[in-house]
């Protein structure tokens, strides 16, 4: 897929961090937009904020409402003509040890990160295979590799963005319709700004880490290119490739990396 004016692509998450910034890259080359979060009057700001010759549809919604997700997409598709790219990119995190996690935190990741991505694909599915072309991505995380202590549910949410989206470019192949996985590491965003005071030892981001922009071309690369996943920074790929070969072997490598948090046990 080639993005440009003719594009149609929806981005969930759109008001911030790694969304925002890959809604300013598509509009830089002319895409039309549909910009999905919860936050109506953020996603007007941005709206209003974004250069370019595209269009751009705020569309408030929370993902984990299905049938709100699915009002956004048609409505989406009817003002644009169409429906070519698609982004799970919607995400929450609470960080902490999973015995002290209030029930409710952990939910919550579960029904944005993991529930959100199905509400949207199973909504903007149907209109891809309809039309016969279109590109699926899910915004996963190196977590969906290999989780992380204090991210257990966390990186529980991503491994079933990961698992999804493998099993699904394999059951679209043929239809015209590509799915593109990306494993981002720390990535500076807000995501994290509600705890950055007790966030674990192991932790590496905050505003010191990978722009969020450099991420957001390397996304529009990976779908112009129809890749298989987008790895950023290259150390994530290198992971996944150490603990594929041996889970001890991707635990003592992030020990040398992050300090001991992030493996207590080396067997």
């Amino acid at each position: 897929m080639r993005i440009g004016p003719e594009t149609r692509a929806l981005v969930t998450g759109a008001s911030r961090g790694i969304g925002r910034a890959l809604a300013v890259v598509l509009a830089g080359r002319g895409a039309t937009l549909g910009l999905a979060a919860r936050s109506a009057s953020e996603l007007e700001q941005l709206a209003g904020a974004l250069g370019g010759t595209g269009q751009y549809v705020p569309l408030p919604c929370d993902v984990t409402d299905v049938d709100a997700l699915s009002e956004a997409v048609t409505r989406f598709r009817t003002l644009a003509n169409g429906l070519d790219l698609v982004v799970a990119n919607a995400g929450i995190a609470h960080y902490g040890p999973f015995a002290t996690t209030p029930f409710e935190r952990a939910r919550a990741m579960t029904e944005v990160n993991w529930v959100g991505t199905l509400n949207l694909v199973s909504a903007a599915l149907p209109h891809l295979l309809e039309q016969g072309s279109g590109q699926i991505v899910i915004v996963s995380s190196g977590a969906g590799i290999r989780s992380f202590p204090s991210a257990a549910v966390y990186g529980a949410t991503k491994a079933a963005q990961r698992g999804f989206g493998e099993a699904l470019r394999h059951e679209l192949a043929g239809t015209g319709v590509g799915v593109t996985l990306v494993y981002p590491g720390e990535i500076a965003t807000a995501l994290h700004d509600h705890e950055k005071a007790t966030m674990p030892a192991w932790y590496r981001g905050g505003p010191d880490a990978v722009p969020a922009e450099k991420l957001a071309e390397r996304i529009v690369a990976g779908v112009e290119a129809d890749a298989r996943a987008v790895y950023y920074p290259g150390l994530v790929r290198v992971l996944r490739v150490v603990h594929g070969l041996s889970p001890r072997l991707g635990d003592r490598f992030l020990r040398a990396l992050r300090g001991p948090t992030a493996a207590q046990r080396l067997d």
